[in-house]
């Protein structure tokens, strides 16, 4: 029976799962993958899911999909929009929604499989297709191959991916080098003395040097990495306090970084701590702040050379025009480890996913950023048609280039 694209993707949209908890979808792949005859796989790295398709001798191909979805509430009004709930790492009950897009991942890596399974006639060789976890903690693809992957499946000569962007939807975007920022999760907290809202002077408050912190990291950026280099530092969560009358006696800042530059990584992971050991010193904090570096990626580097090839292949079977080049993108990936583990290139790019006549309209009044949704907004809604037949087809024009 042939995989209804749009039913599966409404399916999987309805019904997100946190990192490490994505046992439905799992089940939904592994189950996919047994109908199409499909060796599989399961509980790889947790809750991973692999499988291989071998169809005689030829080279080895490794298509990947992540699953796991975002604590988010949505916004997108949608009839199969995702009212689900569960329970973060930390204990805390949090909407769940795929608003990064890893439904539309696992849609198209299960018709891509359909569509190789029903060409068999034509390509020899073998195909792997894995179904990813936690690629939203960063740890996922470390788990899978720390978890005995390439002892479970063959190791392949490639990996190939795609990850849905806010792009028109029909077309493909791929970068040869650096392509995918790395990316640092650090958590600071400062420490004060805590007391009654009444009496401030008595207190050391941590809210007021967090603030002057948030406000001090911007320069960062603007006055410390070179307008040649790039860097992105996000302060994304900022936390303290019980009650409005208490003057708590500590805070605590969450801290991204993006960077493409170990070098440059390293200068902004020094200024942080230069910042926050300063702006304690001058409030006269009675110790110094901690600071820890948590989840991190690497750059993702596109083979410069298999890149080239694999978008020969696109524009063979796209046009030229439905190719583009998105440049250096700042999101981070960890999909690169699945390569690096086999020594073996990777090409990963992006896939449009939006209604072309969003980008039309923000061109045309400059509003661009404020019209279209992005990765992790509440109101992300990649278009389903044809974002998913082309997503698809991408997989599968990919695969069949490298197979034999």
């Amino acid at each position: 029976m042939a995989i209804d694209l749009e039913e599966t993707y409404k399916d999987l949209h309805e019904h997100p799962e946190l990192s490490y908890q994505e046992h439905r979808t799992a089940k939904i792949a592994a189950d996919g993958l047994r109908a199409l005859g499909i060796d599989v796989v399961e509980d790889i790295g947790r809750t991973g899911v692999a499988g291989v398709l071998a169809n005689g001798d030829g080279p080895t191909v490794l298509l990947r999909a992540d699953m796991d979805a975002l604590p988010v509430a949505e916004e997108t009004s949608l009839d199969y929009a995702s009212t689900q709930r569960a329970t973060d790492p930390d204990g805390n009950d949090v909407p769940v929604m795929h608003a990064c897009g890893h439904d539309v991942h696992v849609t198209c890596l299960l018709g891509a499989a359909e569509a190789l399974v029903g060409s068999k006639d034509e390509w020899h060789g073998t195909v792997v297709f894995v179904f990813q976890p936690a690629e939203e903690v960063g740890s996922g693809a470390h788990a899978m191959v720390d978890d005995g992957l390439y002892d479970r499946v063959p190791k392949p000569d490639i990996v190939l991916g795609q990850h849905v962007a806010p792009a028109p939807a029909g077309v493909v975007g791929v970068h040869a080098g650096p392509a995918f920022a790395a990316t640092d999760d650090v958590i600071v907290t400062l420490h004060g003395e805590g007391g009654h809202g009444s009496r401030p002077e008595a207190t050391i408050d941590p809210v007021v040097m967090a603030a002057a912190t948030v406000m001090r990291l911007q320069t960062i950026v603007s006055r410390e990495i070179a307008g040649g280099e790039t860097a992105v530092v996000t302060v994304g969560t900022l936390h303290a306090g019980t009650k409005i009358n208490i003057i708590p006696p500590d805070a605590t800042l969450g801290i991204n970084i993006r960077t493409y530059d170990t070098g440059v990584r390293d200068r902004v992971v020094a200024a942080i701590e230069r910042i926050a050991n300063g702006e304690a010193a001058a409030s006269g904090a009675p110790r110094m702040p901690d600071v820890e570096t948590l989840d991190s990626f690497p750059v993702l580097h596109n083979d410069e050379a298999a890149t080239e090839r694999t978008i020969g292949a696109f524009r063979a079977a796209f046009g030229a025009e439905r190719v583009i080049d998105p440049g250096r993108v700042t999101g981070s990936e960890d999909v690169g480890t699945l390569a690096t583990a086999a020594g073996v290139p990777i090409v990963y790019w992006l896939l449009g996913g939006l209604d072309p006549s969003l980008f039309t309209h923000g061109l045309a009044n400059g509003t661009t950023d404020a019209d279209i949704p992005s990765n992790h907004s509440p109101h992300f809604a990649p278009l389903i048609h044809p974002t998913l037949e082309t997503g698809v087809q991408a997989l599968v024009v990919a695969a069949r280039e490298w197979l034999g």
